[in-house]
């Protein structure tokens, strides 16, 4: 004997008894847990700052392009310091060059 919780076996069971037990549930199966998505690291705008800082000292067409492009290509990557640091990098340069012209100047004299 079988009991009421499992299903008939055998041949005595009428075929339509039988698709009841093939057929999917009348519900559709849950959606998948959302994933978390990782905090975004902004290493190309951190980066882009120490480039803006080194640009004020150290050779600063070279270091204040990298760090305008490092801060662009963050903020293009969804960093929100990104611009920032692109921005901070365009003034290191530009003071680099002032104090560098005028480092120049001074010696000349």
């Amino acid at each position: 004997m079988t009991s009421s919780h499992e299903p008939p076996q055998g041949d005595d069971v009428p075929p339509a008894r039988q698709d009841q037990w093939n057929q999917p549930p009348p519900y559709p199966p849950p959606p998948p847990p959302p994933q978390r998505q990782a905090p975004s690291s902004q290493v190309l705008s951190i980066i882009g700052f120490v480039c803006a800082v080194v640009a004020v000292l150290f050779i600063p067409i070279l270091f204040g392009l990298a760090g305008i492009v490092l801060g662009i290509v963050g903020h293009t990557r969804g960093e929100p310091l990104g611009k920032w640091a692109a921005v901070a990098a365009g003034v290191g340069m530009i003071i680099g060059i002032a104090l560098g012209a005028i480092l120049v100047g001074s010696m000349s004299s």
